[in-house]
């Protein structure tokens, strides 16, 4: 008996959302902001005051404007200087860390992968690709918590997108220090791997589900295997049907 559709869509789809929301993950891009700092440059020459027999000199150093990146992620934050191999990764702390919506998006994408791994190991035990009759209840059982598994993720990508912007926000920070780099945020790469990796997840545990249902088996063809002719239902539900015992 050959594989179902259904059943090889699931199983192709819900191990690539599995690694794609695991790869959202793990890596610190789910927002990134710039800001630009300025900094005076060293060894700038001094420069003499503007009025003629003043003996005071001003020190006016050109100023060098570095752009910093900063990428947060759920349990990493990284910050680089444009344009040079400077960067420094460490994991979240402050305001930002104890911020509610970013533990329950921690708690909720945790969660999503626990139940897609278990959901993909039921469904290959119940796809059974090695033998002829899969248990389909078993792949839909999987398939059911694949499922569940994408809207958990996908409800963990909602609210941080959501509240991208206030993430973390501490008011008290920019105002007590006024050269504090305001930064400009905004969605980064490893959102839109969740947000694929969900979606597929959310596909391959719907086909799964799909697989639930029995089909209609055919008349068992007339082979020389009488086991298989015997656990026909078609065969055994028909009393004027002739069994032959064949010695295989």
């Amino acid at each position: 008996m050959h594989t179902p559709a259904p059943m090889v869509m699931g199983i192709v789809f819900s191990p690539l959302g599995l690694v794609l929301v695991f790869t959202a993950a793990i890596t610190p891009q789910w927002r990134e902001g710039q800001a630009r700092l300025g900094v005076a440059a060293p060894g700038s020459p001094p420069r003499s005051g503007g009025a003629k027999g003043s003996g005071s000199g001003v020190r006016s150093g050109s100023v060098e404007a570095l752009l910093l990146l900063r990428s947060d992620g759920l349990w990493e934050s990284c910050l680089q200087v444009a344009h040079s191999e400077l960067k420094q990764c460490w994991p979240v702390a402050g305001s930002y860390q104890r911020d509610p919506r970013v533990r329950l998006a921690q708690s909720l994408v945790l969660s999503s992968l626990f139940l897609c791994g278990t959901g993909i190991v039921l469904a290959c035990i119940g796809v059974r690709c090695w033998t002829d009759v899969p248990l389909r209840g078993l792949a839909a059982s999987g398939g059911l918590l694949v499922v569940l598994a994408g809207l958990l993720s996908l409800t963990a990508l909602g609210v941080y997108t959501h509240n991208l912007r206030r993430l973390g926000e501490d008011p008290g920070q920019a105002t007590s220090n006024p050269r504090y780099p305001l930064l400009s945020l905004h969605p980064a790469g490893s959102l839109y791997f969740g947000w694929l990796g969900s979606c597929l997840q959310v596909l391959g545990g719907g086909a799964l589900l799909f697989s639930f249902k029995m089909p209609k088996l055919p008349n068992c063809p007339k082979l020389p295997a009488c086991h298989e002719c015997r656990s026909c239902p078609g065969i055994n539900n028909k009393p004027e049907a002739e069994v032959y015992d064949i010695s295989c």
